[in-house]
């Protein structure tokens, strides 16, 4: 018998009530409050009550998506998850290119941003922690080596091109942003297509002691029963998944407004924006993934973090385009020449990690320090 108490658990009521009750507060106020000039202290305590309720409501959607993940099964429910967690980025991503400054490269800083915290940091925790508590962890290798493709065309397309071409700014021309855009997201959704039906195999955890995952079986644990799936659950989860994701939305513009009056004020490096929203974004989705790493079950930790990043680059990229071109907004997408050499570093350590079909800790200290080279030229160069 269905019992929608089940589903309206008190701490998720707790949450939806927190983050509505702060957008109706900054829905009322925020205009007064973070009417220019604002005052640095009002700046810093709406920074921090925006930040934290973004981010609970960030948890409270992952929470809802990781919910629908279990029931609907891999790699179904992790592309819930990573793709809940772009659309908050690219709500966040438009909502600074839409504000009263100039921000050209938010959509570039917070794309890399994100490559140097979930294929590094993130991955790194992963690998580590996963590899002293079992020594070794299994994947498919098969689905790793997918991402790793589609991350090494995606980003090469998206983020070292736009350097080679006759603009000399690293920004398409209006003719080229359509076509890429386009070109992305027939590609990505090929990859989904590809995914969730003829190789679905590919993003299944092997079974104990295999490496290799039988064609037709659709998860490691083959003798473990599917539960009934609850679609009353399932409509229910997603009303709140929704509602938990719509305080985001309507935060975003004030989160802008702060981040930029902070950067100017304190004369910190503009890309520290792309990092505070991809901080943001996938803070829930990296827990996630080190659970999962911490409970053997790597393959998930792979889909969430590899995968996230190649849905980062298919839809992020495509959005920020085409929210330049409507709005006349210019937006460069080419990286630095050193960002170029630390994504190409991150693209070929990754391929090694999982290029076997066994990783270790080792592989996850080299992705550490990676990250860690990425913190030191963020805010020395």
């Amino acid at each position: 018998m269905f019992n929608l108490r089940d589903h309206l658990p008190n701490a998720t009521l707790l949450k939806l009530g927190i983050a509505w009750l702060v957008v109706v507060t900054f829905l009322v106020g925020g205009p007064t409050w973070l009417h220019e000039p604002i005052e640095p202290s009002v700046a810093v305590v709406s920074f921090v009550v925006i930040f934290a309720t973004i981010l609970l409501a960030a948890f409270g959607v992952v929470h809802e998506a990781d919910w629908l993940a279990h029931r609907l099964g891999e790699p179904y429910g992790t592309l819930i998850l990573t793709l809940s967690i772009v659309l908050i980025e690219v709500i966040l991503i438009a909502a600074v290119l839409l504000g009263p400054g100039e921000n050209p490269t938010i959509g570039r800083d917070s794309i890399f941003a994100v490559m140097m915290i979930i294929l590094n940091l993130v991955m790194g925790i992963c690998l580590v922690l996963g590899g002293l508590r079992y020594g070794e962890q299994e994947y498919n290798f098969q689905g790793a080596m997918a991402y790793v493709a589609m991350t090494l065309v995606l980003a090469g397309i998206g983020l070292i091109l736009p350097n080679t071409l006759s603009t000399g700014d690293g920004t398409f021309w209006p003719v080229q942003a359509v076509a890429l855009a386009v070109l992305t997201i027939v590609l990505y959704g090929a990859f989904l297509l590809m995914q969730t039906r003829g190789y679905k195999r590919f993003f299944v955890q092997p079974a104990a002691g295999s490496l290799v995952v039988p064609h037709g079986s659709e998860a490691g644990d083959a003798g473990e029963p599917k539960a009934a799936l609850d679609m009353k659950g399932v409509v229910v989860r997603s009303v709140l998944l929704v509602a938990m994701m719509l305080p985001i939305v309507l935060l975003a513009h004030d989160l802008a407004l702060v981040v930029d009056f902070g950067i100017e004020t304190a004369g910190a490096p503009i890309a520290l924006g792309g990092v505070i929203i991809a901080i943001i974004v996938f803070t829930p989705e990296s827990m996630a993934a080190v659970r999962a790493a911490l409970d053997n079950q790597l393959q998930r930790s792979v889909n969430l973090c590899l995968g996230a990043f190649v849905s980062t680059v298919g839809l992020t990229i495509p959005a920020v385009l085409t929210v330049g071109l409507l709005t006349g907004k210019t937006v460069v997408m080419g990286v630095s020449p050193t960002d170029t050499v630390l994504l190409l570093l991150t693209i070929g350590l990754t391929a090694l990690t999982f290029v076997g079909q066994r990783t270790s800790a080792l592989a996850g200290m080299l992705h550490l320090a990676l990250f860690a080279d990425f913190g030191l030229l963020l805010f020395l160069t």
